[in-house]
């Protein structure tokens, strides 16, 4: 009796593995098409393609005075993924950069750096989405209302991103070497992969750290501006967010050169650090 239900027990388990597996072996390899197309819009095809400097030039009115519009008809813009969310200072948003100019996607999404590492050139349809500014730097998103009302262009749903973009490619962005801040131009640079040259962060005292949130520096919308030795704080700081992972680091002191991405709020350069390796001290 106990060989019968042995064998009986035996033959079950051999007709369950067979049902799991399948004929095509998805139980042991469950890679398929579309499990490895999950990030992003496979059917996107290239077409409609204009440059960033393009998309910036045809919406410089929305995004100068800070207001919103959306994309009404098939517009993609191409470009290489620049900076992300990998060291907590860039929340939501992804900075993409072609040959002629760079913008800001805003996504509401965590672990961006994930799927969208830099150096990934990424074919984003806009039709649909909004293109607006803030402090006259370009992005594009889904709007957003506040609690007092306003309305601007903000972070999309993973969902509506994911509909809107596809992997095409990887390539390298070399950052624009910039030994006086005076070389880049606040229209066509801003939101550009820069590295600052030979500077000096003024509060960096072997003591002093990023972003302390304890009130020893002043802190606006969750982030710690720093200034450079010798240039304005009007004209340029270093911005950290209270949340980087690398914001209660010590600033190191002396030389050092500073690559990140230059942003723009009104005419102030707003250098973002992508990790805290994006410092070199000499």
């Amino acid at each position: 009796m106990k060989q019968i239900k042995y064998l009986l027990f035996a033959l079950a388990c051999t007709l369950s593995a067979s049902c799991m597996d399948g004929d095509d072996g998805d139980w042991n390899n469950p890679v398929t098409e579309d499990t490895a197309n999950s990030f992003g819009n496979k059917y996107l095809t290239e077409s409609n393609l204009i440059t960033i400097a393009q998309l910036k030039s045809t919406y410089k009115s929305v995004i100068n005075d800070g207001s919103y519009t959306e994309v009404k008809k098939p517009t993609q813009i191409k470009g290489v993924v620049t900076g992300n969310d990998i060291g907590g200072n860039i929340y939501n948003q992804i900075s993409l950069q072609d040959e002629t100019g760079a913008f800001i996607i805003c996504i509401a999404q965590g672990g961006i750096f994930g799927y969208l590492p830099v150096g990934q050139e990424v074919l984003v349809e806009l039709q649909g989405l909004y293109i607006g500014g803030y402090g006259k730097q370009g992005q594009a998103g889904t709007l957003y209302t506040s609690a007092s009302g306003s309305t601007y262009v903000s972070r999309m749903a993973r969902a509506v991103w994911n509909n809107h973009f596809k992997l095409v490619g990887k390539k390298t962005v070399t950052p624009i070497e910039v030994t006086d801040i005076k070389q880049l131009d606040l229209d066509n640079d801003c939101g550009k992969l820069v590295t600052l040259k030979g500077f000096t962060i003024s509060e960096a005292d072997g003591k002093k750290v990023y972003a302390p949130s304890d009130g020893s520096a002043t802190v606006q919308a969750n982030c710690v501006n720093r200034s450079f030795k010798g240039v304005s704080n009007r004209t340029l700081v270093l911005r950290t967010s209270t949340y980087a992972k690398f914001a209660n680091n010590v600033m190191p002191t002396g030389t050092v050169d500073v690559t990140g991405i230059a942003t723009r709020y009104n005419s102030t350069w707003q250098i973002l650090l992508r990790d805290e390796s994006d410092v070199k001290a000499y």
